[in-house]
């Protein structure tokens, strides 16, 4: 049964995340973050904590909709994008988060600091258009 009440519980999560967030990508210089391990290692723990968060919905949404049942993480996304649930052209812009969280995740070489926080900035806004898209197809 599709639970609305857990979904925005998980939403409200995400906007706690995303404010505590906000001051280290939008305050704060990126060599200074980058410099400050305490700094950077919260960036990296709230970021994982909203992608963790927004794939919980992700998947809530799937199984009580009887989507197809995507192949990884990644593909819920895009499996929300098919269905209508997202705009598939943000559904594929905002799905290789999941690649970057795992980066970080599992301590992938393949991801410098730099890098991390580039990215983050630059797409920062993606989390809260998510959850204004996610709230809209409920």
């Amino acid at each position: 049964m599709f639970d609305k009440e857990l979904v925005e519980k998980k939403i409200s999560q995400i906007v706690e995340y995303l404010d505590e967030l906000n001051p280290i990508v939008n305050d704060i210089p990126q060599d200074e973050v980058i410099k400050d391990y305490f700094k950077y290692h919260t960036a990296e723990r709230l970021f994982q904590l909203i992608v963790d968060t927004m794939l919980d919905i992700n998947i809530h949404l799937i199984k009580e909709n009887n989507f197809v049942v995507p192949d990884d993480m990644q593909s819920t996304f895009i499996i929300l994008g098919d269905n209508n649930a997202l705009p598939k052209d943000f559904a594929l812009k905002i799905a290789p988060i999941v690649g970057l969280r795992n980066r970080i995740v599992h301590r992938y070489d393949t991801l410098n600091k730099k890098t991390f926080i580039e990215i983050l900035k630059k797409n920062f806004n993606d989390f809260k258009e998510y959850l204004v898209l996610i709230k809209k197809s409920l």
